[in-house]
This record gives C-alpha cells, structure tokens and sequence, in this order.
C-alpha cells in the first residue's frame, strides 16, 4: 500500500529550528513559564528538560557543503549501522539517527528527483535490519546532474511516527539541500552506484550536508587512452 505524503514546502534557510518543532517547542515553553510563576518545583524541572530535548531535537543548523559533483553526502545525522555491496549490485549505507542527532534530512547530490514513495508500516526499533522493510518509510529516487542514479529511504523508528516530506517529485535540488525530517529517532538507508568508493564504515558517526559517504571513481584519459 502506497500513498502520498503531504509537501509542506522547505524550511528558510536562515532558521535555527525545523518548523516542524515549533508546535511542541511553543506550548511547552508557555507551560514551563506557567510553573515557574507558581513555583511548582517538580513541573518546572520536568519541563525545563523536556523543552531542552525538544529545542536539541529540532535544531537545523546550516552548513558549507563539501564541494564536488562526484560526492555523495550523507542526507542524515547519525551513526553508520551498515555500509556494503548488495546482491543488487548497488552499495547499501544505513544510517540511524537516535533522539539526540539532528533530524532534518538533505539530498546527497544535486539533481532531480525522479520518484518518490511512501509506503505505512511499523514503529520497531530502526536500528534493527527487519525495520528497512518493515517500517513506515519514504523512499527517494534521484537523476543527479552528473549521470548517477541514486536513492535514499527515510525509516521511521520506535518513538518516530511521523515522516515529513518538503519535496516532490520533479524538484531540482541542489546537494545538502532539506529534503525532510522525521521526528523522534530513526534511519535513513542509501542506494549508491557500484562506480563509487565508500567513505565510512560500520561505527563512524556522520553529519548531514557535512560528511563524504562516497566518492564515483573517475576516468582518465592519457594519450587517448582510457586508464
């Protein structure tokens, strides 16, 4: 079962939150002040931290994106649960975001966005392998401007029940570019070509829109003949 996800449209560029966060961020700040006013000691505490998880949760920080049209970025924060050649054919990266990364996710290159599809599922725990398949996810097909053929799949997690999506298909996106976020912990799995060179390994802790995943291997050419 497929369906469309709502466009909400991306978030300005300049903004320290996701406008995804304010919902919770705003209610949750009044309430603290409520507290405080009343010298309710316990509340007060409880919703001090809350309010800091939440602002930690949904920051977006902006970032200089590594220059190159043959690298592929990591589209999420987070640590590299698996990173190998499939039976496919293609090199498959996952990576697991827990509640303290950030959680806006960004396109790996620049390029098209060629399909898209969302498709409901459960809520287990994404750092599990069975959560790729099992899970609610939105899957992403590229057409990058240097030929590749990409995609990426955001993964809901335990506490993640809400994928949300800034694109659609058709969009031209420049790399680093937000693509979505999913709220309260999750994955975000990479279909890479054959022709590129990994970057990370199993254990290494990435940065979306900062960190290399992979690299194509480039061919040249001395004295007209192909190296």
């Amino acid at each position: 079962m497929t369906k469309e996800l709502p466009i909400l449209g991306r978030p300005r560029g300049k903004m320290p939150f996701a406008p995804e966060g304010w919902p919770f961020i705003i209610p949750t700040a009044l309430l603290l002040l409520i507290s405080y006013a009343f010298c309710w000691t316990i509340p007060t505490v409880v919703l001090l931290l809350l309010l800091l998880f939440m602002v930690n949760f949904f920051r977006d920080p902006n970032h200089t994106m590594p220059m190159g049209d043959n690298l592929f970025i990591s589209p999420a924060d987070g640590k590299v649960v698996r990173a190998e050649m499939t039976e496919d054919g293609y090199q498959r990266v996952d990576i697991f975001m827990n509640v303290f990364d950030v959680h806006v996710n960004r396109a790996p290159m620049a390029g098209r966005i060629s399909a898209m599809d969302y498709t409901p599922g459960k809520f287990i725990n994404a750092s599990f392998d069975h959560a790729s398949e099992e899970n609610e996810r939105n899957r992403f097909e590229m057409e990058c401007d240097n030929g590749s053929k990409i995609a990426f799949t955001q993964i809901s997690g335990l506490v993640a029940r809400r994928i949300v999506s800034y694109v659609k298909v058709g969009d031209q996106m420049a790399a680093g570019e937000r693509i979505g976020m999913i709220r309260f912990g999750s994955r975000v799995n990479c279909e890479i070509p054959a022709d590129y060179t990994l970057n990370v390994r199993v254990g290494d802790k990435v940065n979306a829109g900062l960190s290399i995943i992979a690299r194509q291997h480039k061919k040249e050419v001395v004295n007209n003949a192909e190296t």
